[in-house]
């Protein structure tokens, strides 16, 4: 039985096992032998990490043509409209091409979690919100650049759900095998398609 994992990634961490400039990687939390990650995040984002020893379970979470959803929890600056939120979901054009359709909603109070270990940049005058995002692919940077297209920065980015697969029960750089339950909600989940 193939070993998965999951993990909430902190703020500042590499989404590597190695680091030649010594900054903090997945090492300084997890000492499991031959589990990598399936996907990755920003140094500068948090939040959920699955690792596994299986190549086929890699594959079906992060090739972009298994359109496996993740799901992120945004801090944006200001409040975005209808309009806005329209654009998020029907596909924006980048640099790299046109997105995919994405859900998105906002969020009608801020997610209850940990305070990150680096504060966001706070100004008094400028509000901000919470949106969440579904996305189906995983494009470098890509909620960054979505929401920065639509003239609403991202403050602050946690990747909440891999699909089935949430961060309930843990804190930033804990870690825990998946449950016979969840194992199975993910492989039916990865191989729907």
């Amino acid at each position: 039985m193939p070993q998965i994992i999951k993990f909430w990634k902190p703020f500042n961490v590499l989404t590597q096992f190695t680091d030649k400039d010594g900054r903090p990687t997945l090492s300084d939390y997890i000492s499991i032998p031959n589990v990598y990650a399936a996907g990755r995040l920003d140094m500068d984002s948090e939040g959920l990490l699955l690792l596994t020893d299986s190549p086929r379970l890699k594959t079906r979470l992060t090739d972009p043509h298994y359109e496996h959803p993740r799901t992120y929890w945004v801090q944006v600056e200001h409040i975005p409209d209808e309009s806005a939120l329209q654009k998020l979901r029907g596909g924006l054009e980048l640099n790299d091409g046109l997105t995919r359709l994405a859900q998105t909603e906002l969020l009608p109070r801020a997610p209850d979690l940990p305070e990150r270990s680096v504060p966001i940049r706070f100004r008094k005058n400028v509000p901000d919100c919470w949106i969440q995002l579904t996305l189906t692919e995983g494009r470098n940077r890509q909620v960054r650049r979505m929401t920065a297209a639509i003239g609403h920065p991202t403050l602050r980015l946690v990747r909440w759900a891999i699909g089935p697969i949430t961060l309930a029960g843990l804190q930033p750089g804990e870690w825990r095998p998946l449950t016979r339950d969840e194992e199975n909600a993910l492989w039916k989940s990865a191989l729907r398609k």
